[in-house]
């Protein structure tokens, strides 16, 4: 081997050693995940009102103070499977979610892709129809929107027509026309007569019911034990919760003191939670369809377990999802920790309460 080779790998060899040392010592990606510490974290929520945690905790800066030198990305969707695809894909780190993509998620990557780490919102859903419409029965031949193929309001209704003796496929057909519309759209098309009812989540639910003088057949709590179930919830992809546990313990504390403002200052959080949605999509809610929304609404930091795997149930009868084991979906040991120091009591996964 020539001189001037050897002297080519030594210099190698020592480029190799001071970017290591470099790294080790204050490369920003390597010192970040050393502590746990993420320098982003891309947060996802809808403009709606069951995300609401996720609203006042943007608007009244819980997450970024509780997040600290870690720089908060907020991102929104209209659905739950957008949500989702956005996880599962890198493009987001953790969002506010419903139970069923959450669900799905989990079946999808075989359990790889998501834990759920905190509950956020109770109640606040359910099917509005066209006066006239008393009972299942009449639904017959009625064309009824709901957010997305899949999502959990979607769920929710095949569930609530099948236990009812009605079928509705996939693609629009049966005794009953579901057809996927976002939630802003299923509203104005209730508004103008196109369609004869939507299974939708807060605010469009009194939307639809004070503007449009559409009637609540079914308020989805009336299905529950104890008129609780999960609508959103917080989940975090196992990539990112891996890498940066200590990121996420941040978030959960943001999330944590967003619930407590919303459970102690009525007024002032439904303000604030109404000024984010008014930043977000142009306008805010009338104040009586805000005051009717929250008042359909629960918002607690526990996810209310019981009724996700009652979902998971409602959604393999329908045929929109193969049997899975949901054993593991949840890590709720940091939310645990944290109730705790509050001294708030622990939350459980269990199956059934």
């Amino acid at each position: 081997m020539s001189s001037r080779t050897l002297r080519a790998l030594a210099l190698a060899a020592t480029a190799m050693v001071a970017a290591g040392s470099l790294a080790a010592c204050g490369g920003d990606d390597n010192a970040a995940s050393a502590s746990g510490e993420a320098k982003t974290i891309r947060l996802g929520y809808f403009p709606n009102i069951t995300h609401a945690p996720a609203l006042v905790g943007v608007n009244k800066g819980f997450f970024q103070t509780a997040l600290g030198s870690t720089t908060l990305e907020a991102k929104t969707f209209n659905a739950g499977p957008a949500a989702l695809e956005a996880l599962i894909s890198g493009a987001i780190d953790a969002t506010y979610i419903g139970p069923n993509p959450a669900i799905n998620g989990w079946a999808q990557s075989k359990g790889a892709a998501l834990k759920i780490i905190a509950g956020s919102t109770s109640g606040g859903a359910g099917l509005v129809v066209k006066q006239g419409i008393n009972s299942a029965a009449d639904l017959k031949g009625k064309k009824i929107a709901t957010p997305q193929l899949g999502n959990t309001q979607d769920v929710a209704l095949r569930a609530y027509l099948k236990s009812n003796g009605l079928n509705a496929d996939q693609q629009g057909g049966g005794d009953v026309s579901i057809l996927p519309q976002d939630n802003a759209t299923a509203v104005q098309a209730f508004a103008q007569g196109s369609i004869d009812g939507a299974w939708v989540p807060e605010p469009n639910l009194s939307k639809m019911v004070l503007e449009s003088k559409g009637k609540l057949l079914v308020n989805e709590k009336d299905l529950w034990p104890n008129g609780q179930f999960v609508t959103t919830h917080l989940i975090v992809s196992q990539k990112f919760l891996k890498e940066y546990p200590a990121t996420v313990k941040k978030l959960l504390q943001g999330h944590i003191e967003s619930v407590k403002y919303l459970q102690t200052n009525g007024a002032d959080a439904q303000k604030a939670a109404n000024a984010q949605l008014a930043a977000l999509t142009g306008k805010p809610l009338k104040d009586d369809i805000l005051a009717a929304a929250f008042k359909n609404l629960t918002f607690t930091d526990d996810p209310i377990a019981s009724s996700l795997y009652t979902s998971a149930q409602h959604a393999e009868d329908v045929a929109l999802l193969k049997p899975v084991d949901l054993k593991g979906i949840y890590d709720l040991g940091p939310l645990n920790e944290l109730l705790k120091a509050d001294g708030q009591p622990a939350v459980s996964d269990a199956a059934a309460s």
